[in-house]
């Protein structure tokens, strides 16, 4: 329904995830009927929450325990893991400085180049460990780097930006990326992101995206919103993109997944999530709380050491637990951060949905809350993770 703003503006009301409730219907399923898979690329998980691509989420450690615990994480190909031998030092350091100091640190640390042999890698390190290696680059620099992330027997290659589309324009002589040629080109699955309209994820999904993410910048750690004032409240961008994917199916016969990016942090965010229609969620904060992260208590937004507009902030997060408790549990916290494949499998069970595709059905209910979803940090400084 379109809202008068002013005496020329016609708008949308958009909805977060904390203004909408779930609710219940006629039948209810024991948890351990419910399954929770998902395929991405055609890789099945049983859990779906990928891990986001930041610094502070995800390591060759990292990648390869996510995968042994039923989902997968996706390493940054333009950070840390890939611009030095030894991490660990580097990691320190962003710990250990201060908040006056920290900007103008990534802005150093980041500027050492990436290189392209610890690529390959870091691939070979995560195969060898037997986890998923999915990876992820810059738009500017994914035609370098995919190819070099398929050669080393990667599974999986997200080109994610703040806001990608099929058209973008830039200075003359400037190399543009071709997403469709270059998802038709690779030799693995490419994930592509984000976006928060019908029109993009639909372009993006004809494109040859095996995937497509859903969000821009209502994460704990990124403040494009802030910054930028560019996005759409995260239920409505969900649910409008998941419209594209059942319209790309319709006319295709081909499913492509929509993964939901940022802004969840419980699992009745994640539960919501999916019920807007998502098929798999990304989450960065809540597992930088794990003991086996590698941002010692900390978590960065991916946009944070740009030399022009740094647009991401420093979270101490803490440490909750292990990574297997905040996944599949059991939980310690009462807060809905722990245990988040069981508080999916709960929340199906009550709503009567036996798989993801159900789940998607389920009646929702607007529900305003003092929390919106723009103030999704103020709701994370709440369970501990913004201090």
């Amino acid at each position: 329904m379109d809202i008068q703003l002013g005496r020329n503006r016609q708008v949308r009301r958009a909805y977060g995830l904390d203004e909408i409730a779930l609710a219940p219907g006629r039948r209810t399923l024991d948890p351990s009927l419910v399954d929770t898979h998902f395929t991405l690329g055609g890789i099945q998980r049983q859990i779906p929450i990928i891990a986001s691509a930041m610094d502070g989420v995800v390591d060759v450690k990292m990648a390869i325990l996510l995968s042994e615990l039923g989902a997968f994480g996706v390493l940054n190909l333009d950070g840390i893991q890939t611009r030095y031998r030894d991490p660990d030092e580097v990691l320190d350091k962003i710990a250990a400085v201060g908040k006056d100091e920290f900007v103008p640190l990534m802005q150093r640390l980041y500027s050492e180049p990436v290189k392209p042999d610890l690529i390959q890698e870091r691939i070979q390190q995560i195969k060898a460990g037997g986890g998923i290696a999915a990876a992820s680059s810059v738009p500017a620099n994914a035609a370098q780097y995919g190819p070099l992330v398929a050669e080393a027997g990667g599974d999986l290659f997200f080109v994610q930006a703040t806001v990608v589309s099929t058209h973008h324009k830039a200075p003359e002589g400037m190399e543009l990326l071709d997403l469709a040629q270059f998802c038709h080109s690779m030799p693995i699955p490419v994930v592509v992101g984000n976006c928060v309209t019908y029109d993009v994820t639909l372009e993006l999904m004809q494109a040859g995206a095996a995937g497509v993410l859903v969000g821009i910048g209502p994460g704990a750690a990124c403040t494009s919103r802030g910054v930028l004032g560019v996005g759409v409240p995260q239920a409505t961008a969900v649910a409008d993109c998941a419209a594209a994917r059942e319209q790309f199916l319709a006319q295709t016969g081909t499913y492509v997944p929509v993964i939901a990016d940022g802004g969840l942090v419980t699992g009745g965010d994640i539960c919501k999530a999916i019920a807007c229609g998502a098929d798999a969620v990304m989450i960065g904060s809540p597992l930088a709380r794990a003991r086996e992260a590698p941002g010692r208590g900390f978590h960065w937004g991916m946009a944070t050491p740009s030399p022009v507009l740094p647009r991401g902030t420093r979270i101490q997060v803490g440490c909750t637990g292990t990574l297997e408790e905040i996944l599949r549990g059991p939980a310690r916290l009462d807060d809905g951060t722990h245990n988040l494949l069981g508080a999916l499998r709960t929340s199906m069970a009550t709503l009567g949905a036996a798989n993801l595709r159900e789940m998607q059905q389920v009646d929702i209910c607007i529900a305003p809350s003092l929390l919106t979803e723009g103030k999704v940090y103020q709701k994370a400084q709440s369970l501990g993770m913004g201090k």
